[in-house]
């Protein structure tokens, strides 16, 4: 029952990721391979939070959130002067450069040997979140409240500008949206909430090393947004539940883990190539990414 939990823990946690890339991809047509940096600041943040200054889980949540926003716009403003593949590839430079630090300053983040022993975030400055089932609930609650406040967001005068921002930009600049400034937000707003599945994932591991927020993990997040389909909430929900769930499948068929992790990658290209042929717009999505 425990490993079931802990598969769910790993949904929520990809819920959140999945959701908050969407506003950039298939909201605002930003097709970014920046987003693990993100997720790796939050998680090197959540690290300050709790284990270094030990703050409680609300204050640290904020810290993180803020710290991701901020960090969003060293990448948010240099690469929206750029346009297709090159904006593709400042977010892949931005992607690079974070994981090199993240590896190489060995004395803040001690690079490859990774942070153990993070504590488990304090509620209300006496309950610790702490076991598997409390962080079922914890992760539940924050993956369902992500769900709800980006629908709102969608539907919301702010979420129909970047739609429309998406679907024709000239269009939105003539009738006097400032569409620059309408995707430096969107930027803000996905790695304030990308950083929650940070802080998420550190306190659950108790561990975090560099590897685990590099180029692969970028291109994993995308991947489960590309499959489960852009524009509305239900697409990322769907990518998320896929891209966690298959690997587990493939480990009860009996194939060695080093042949089950190569399977899984054959597996999520030919989804795509599939997906790009026959449902663009994903499984379970509205928008079809140009």
């Amino acid at each position: 029952m425990n490993y079931l939990f802990h598969i769910i823990i790993m949904i929520n946690i990809y819920i959140i990721l999945s959701t908050s890339t969407n506003l950039l991809v298939g909201m605002t047509n930003l097709l970014s391979l920046g987003q693990a940096a993100l997720y790796g600041i939050g998680a090197y943040l959540a690290v300050l939070a709790l284990m270094i200054m030990q703050l409680p889980l609300l204050p640290a949540l904020i810290l993180v959130m803020a710290g991701t926003s901020f960090s969003s716009l060293l990448i948010a403003y240099p690469s929206l002067r750029l346009r297709g593949d090159y904006f593709v590839l400042a977010t892949l430079g931005f992607q690079l450069i974070v994981f090199t630090i993240l590896y190489n300053w060995v004395s803040l983040t001690r690079g490859p040997y990774g942070i153990p022993g993070i504590p488990s975030p304090v509620l209300f400055g006496a309950i610790t979140v702490s076991g598997i089932i409390p962080y079922l609930i914890l992760s539940s609650i924050f993956a369902l409240g992500v769900i709800f406040i980006f629908f709102k967001l969608i539907h919301s005068p702010f979420g129909r500008a970047l739609k429309a921002v998406r679907d024709d930009e000239l269009s939105a600049k003539a009738i006097g949206r400032n569409v620059t400034a309408l995707k430096i937000w969107a930027f803000v707003f996905s790695a304030g909430f990308i950083g929650i599945s940070g802080l998420l994932y550190a306190s659950y591991v108790s561990y975090i090393d560099p590897t685990s927020f590099n180029l692969d993990e970028a291109i994993f997040i995308l991947t489960a947004v590309i499959i489960g389909g852009t524009g509305n909430i239900k697409g990322p929900i769907v990518g998320a539940v896929f891209v966690v769930v298959l690997p587990e499948l493939l480990r009860f068929v009996g194939l060695p883990d080093s042949l089950a992790a190569n399977l899984r990658q054959i597996i999520y290209g030919l989804m795509i190539i599939v997906l790009m042929r026959l449902r663009p717009q994903g499984l379970a999505g509205e928008y079809v990414l140009k």
